[in-house]
């Protein structure tokens, strides 16, 4: 074989698994629709563009690593992916920021996300700090009740910082104050984070079942299972830090502790199996401090694994390929 004396430049993934782009979402047609929301409220001008908003194209540039064919056995979901089934997944690309009006950003997410739902695709989205699952809350309105199931070392209920109340430390507060949010299992909390008495104690007052990450090593992610009630709706937001960071170091608050891959992949296939998962979100990646860009495989890694078990689940009608 002759080889040429030069050859294209290598050029990173576009999107995730290879799948096809399409940002007009009025003609989506999709299974599953992969979206990312960098950008979360601000708490101060230098957070405006914080590095969680590289995490989505961080993610998506390891696609060869999270999956290495889709023809090829992938044993954490018992065969191919997809299932050998003409499943249509879809990259409809990043949310964009207007810088002359920020908070426009929470806006687009949220009718992105109602697009996806009108399509009747399951958005799977990449933030992004932990702001992000607030627009993609609500635009599940009118999809409820839905069991918000988070992973997380922190419950993040608080109500406001800096007059900011969208922000990363305020998503599950107002996904509490959505009236189609039903339960809410907040799995993996540990150390100290934004969470103050107060916080801990609105958090109880509303019924939220806080399961430590010590309490899940202890029992078993079978016991937090059991807990959930069978035949319901789940939204599942992850946050990078809920997993320990033996596993995934890329996140600004480590505490040592958290829950294992294992554990987390076992809870999403249990939740697949319980009822329907209607979205999921993994949020709080830091590629600048990523390590062999494990943080960023491992997100993509839960990504396959709901998407594998849905597919088992007969969650599609998507026939045979």
């Amino acid at each position: 074989m002759v080889l040429p004396l030069t050859v294209p430049p290598s050029l990173k993934h576009q999107s995730l698994l290879w799948s096809p782009i399409c940002t007009d979402l009025d003609a989506l047609d999709a299974h599953i629709a992969i979206l990312g929301i960098p950008y979360g409220s601000a708490y101060d001008a230098a957070a405006i563009t914080n590095d969680q908003s590289k995490a989505p194209d961080a993610v998506r540039s390891v696609t060869d690593r999270i999956c290495r064919g889709l023809e090829r056995y992938d044993f954490d979901v018992g065969g191919p992916i997809y299932g050998g089934r003409a499943l249509k997944v879809v990259d409809v690309g990043n949310v964009p920021a207007d810088m002359t009006d920020l908070r426009s950003h929470s806006v687009r997410a949220e009718q992105a996300v109602s697009k996806i739902l009108a399509a009747g695709a399951m958005p799977i989205t990449i933030g992004g700090d932990h702001g992000i699952p607030i627009p993609i809350l609500r635009a599940f309105k009118g999809h409820g009740p839905i069991t918000l199931i988070q992973i997380d070392a922190h419950i993040d209920w608080r109500d406001e910082v800096n007059g900011v109340r969208d922000g990363l430390s305020s998503p599950i507060r107002r996904a509490s104050e959505m009236p189609h949010i039903g339960e809410i299992f907040q799995i993996g909390i540990r150390s100290s984070g934004s969470a103050r008495t107060e916080e801990v104690e609105a958090a109880a007052a509303y019924g939220s079942n806080i399961i430590p990450a010590f309490e899940v090593h202890d029992k078993g992610i079978e016991s937090v299972l059991d807990r959930i009630p069978e035949g319901g709706q789940y939204y599942i937001t992850i946050d990078a830090d809920g997993l320990d960071p033996t596993v995934m170091p890329a996140v600004e608050g480590p505490a040592p502790g958290g829950l294992t891959f294992h554990q987390v992949r076992k809870l999403i296939h249990g939740l697949v199996r319980k009822g329907r998962v209607v979205g999921m979100d993994i949020v709080e990646i830091t590629p600048a401090i990523d390590v062999n860009m494990i943080t960023c495989i491992t997100a993509g890694r839960l990504i396959v694994n709901l998407i594998g078990a849905a597919v088992r689940a007969n969650y599609f009608d998507a026939p045979p390929a």
